[in-house]
């Protein structure tokens, strides 16, 4: 109920915004990467964005029309990770519930770390200073890390750690701790958590407990999130929404964020 009552209250205030020429309209922040060519696979995804142009130009009619067809992974690119991707009972992504992936959002800032640390995954007692200098991350928010590597894509070797094709053996990229994530889900009722890595686990992780742990909740992952540089630690709304592909384990997702006017 109190997730729901914000988006009411959401919706009211951004109605009134539209309607008051003395409040400045939200700003919003864009945090997905454009699909195309140089966009970022899991290294045993070796087919990558596959883009054809069916049609482009003058037709015969004296028009223009343009037509493509595309071919992708559900887990490229900025995508999500729905529950079942992990979870054998888990929802689908074309059953993630709409109130979690619109919300308030906060933003927790490792980049510190993760220069120092390429394998750093979040601490329990990083999420605790976090609390500590912004103030409680509010019951039911949309949780990102920003670890800063997106300023990498869409180098893939900056960004993964390593590049070979086919090999997902040798990557090197922060994400979250078993512990941190718990207690964000556990105790804070995050319904998604988000990073501008490539996983919510970390690189060199072999049997992705985060992703298990996220799963077995019925909480949601974003991956290959970027401009996370751009929000503040908190006090601005997330819609995160996914390509409804019936029974997918994930898939494409445009992501936005919306920040109050100045």
């Amino acid at each position: 109920m109190q997730r729901l009552s914000f988006l009411i209250l959401a919706g009211t205030v951004l109605q009134l915004t539209a309607c008051s020429q003395e409040t400045p309209e939200p700003q919003i922040v864009d945090l997905s990467h454009a699909y195309g060519a140089d966009s970022l696979y899991w290294p045993t995804d070796t087919r990558g964005f596959q883009f054809q142009q069916l049609a482009s130009g003058i037709s015969d009619s004296g028009w223009f029309y343009s037509a493509n067809a595309f071919c992708t992974a559900e887990h490229g690119g900025t995508h999500i990770d729905a529950p079942l991707h992990f979870f054998e009972q888990g929802a689908p992504v074309d059953e993630v519930p709409l109130t979690d992936l619109v919300g308030p959002a906060v933003v927790i800032d490792v980049s510190a770390e993760a220069s120092a640390d390429a394998d750093y995954r979040l601490t329990l007692d990083a999420v605790s200073r976090h609390e500590a200098q912004h103030g409680r991350i509010p019951q039911g928010a949309i949780v990102l890390l920003r670890s800063g590597w997106s300023s990498r894509w869409p180098d893939a070797r900056a960004y993964l750690g390593d590049d070979t094709p086919g090999d997902a053996s040798k990557l090197s990229f922060p994400g979250y701790g078993e512990e941190a994530a718990t207690w964000l889900i556990e105790e804070r009722g995050a319904p998604v958590l988000g990073i501008d890595t490539a996983s919510i686990d970390y690189g060199r992780s072999k049997d992705f407990p985060v992703h298990r742990i996220v799963a077995a909740h019925q909480v949601s992952g974003l991956e290959n999130l970027t401009n996370l540089e751009e929000l503040p630690p908190g006090g601005f709304t997330l819609i995160a929404l996914p390509m409804k592909i019936a029974g997918g384990s994930g898939g494409p997702v445009r992501v936005i964020a919306l920040l109050p006017g100045d």
